[in-house]
């Protein structure tokens, strides 16, 4: 099972591994969930959990980059050095 990102909190850094802050969405029962970028990549890395993002009809996977510099960040396989299908997502409330 993954779960969809619908929206993220980001920072005013421009590193792509500072940027977003937490990543959030909507549960089946329509109520919210929201987790830091660390939780998330931890989780990932755990194999607790796998997060997408779609982009038109189709669904991008979400996986933990690492920066030249050794910093682990999220983005999308489809992306190059930037997330910007995560950063394109609005606001989480």
């Amino acid at each position: 099972m993954t779960i969809e990102i619908k929206c993220i909190s980001k920072s005013e850094r421009y590193n792509p591994h500072e940027r977003i802050l937490r990543v959030g969405g909507i549960n089946p029962d329509g109520g919210r969930w929201s987790r830091s970028q660390a939780e998330a990549i931890a989780g990932i890395e755990r194999g607790e959990w796998s997060f997408h993002v779609r982009q038109g009809l189709r669904s991008v996977r979400v996986i933990v980059a690492v920066s030249r510099f050794g910093n682990k960040y999220l983005k999308t396989e489809s992306d190059g050095e930037q997330p910007n299908n995560l950063l394109s997502l609005p606001e989480c409330p």
